[in-house]
């Protein structure tokens, strides 16, 4: 699907043509250029390399260096790629949020908050045994019993446990633009995205 890269701004609301307070994530998106055509004939399918944010060049390799100078952009902090653009585009072409337009669906793709190494009930939702009260002593949130009977005796793969919670690659599908602001660069959805203030994301159309 067509798209480009974005930074997550911070949360606001706006008021819809009905009056309704609508909780908004607003994101600044692009402009992007394109790094890199590829094609059927030299990689095997069509797609556009897109880069996002300026960044020195002291902080790249030199065949990163090599790539921006062939592609005739300046060095970019991030690339992505997206396939499905409409039309013909070539290196060094801008793409800004003017390709999407209000009331459009959008699917999110950013990285979770870390939330470090969770118990069961943060983790999964897991409601604790029994009660606080009987001689409980120290059982409140475990997870209780984690395996089956006499047969087969193991834990099976993939049982709910604590572990690392957060900074996962998440998507979050079908939010709708509320609000574009060309002048800005700025996109405008409805509900909230995952990650911090500050993150990186990609916006399919």
């Amino acid at each position: 699907m067509p798209g480009l890269i974005g930074k997550k701004i911070g949360m606001t609301s706006v008021f819809s043509a009905d009056g309704k307070n609508v909780p908004c994530t607003v994101i600044e998106v692009g402009p992007c250029e394109v790094t890199q055509v590829k094609t059927v004939a030299t990689d095997g399918y069509d797609a556009l390399q897109l880069g996002f944010e300026d960044v020195k060049e002291k902080h790249l390799t030199k065949p990163q260096i090599g790539h921006f100078a062939k592609a005739g952009v300046t060095p970019k902090r991030h690339l992505a790629e997206f396939k499905g653009f409409d039309g013909e585009y070539k290196l060094g072409d801008k793409i800004t949020v003017e390709m999407f337009s209000e009331s459009d669906f959008v699917d999110i793709i950013g990285t979770s908050k870390g939330k470090g190494f969770q118990g069961v009930v943060k983790r999964h939702g897991f409601g604790g045994v029994g009660q606080a009260t009987h001689g409980q002593h120290n059982r409140l949130r475990k997870p209780g019993s984690i395996g089956a009977c006499s047969y087969p005796a193991k834990v099976f793969k993939g049982m709910r446990m604590a572990g690392q919670t957060g900074n996962k690659r998440v998507t979050v599908q079908n939010l709708q633009v509320v609000k574009i602001i060309p002048e800005y660069n700025v996109l405008m959805i409805k509900g909230s995205i995952p990650g911090s203030k500050g993150s990186i994301v990609l916006i399919e159309k």
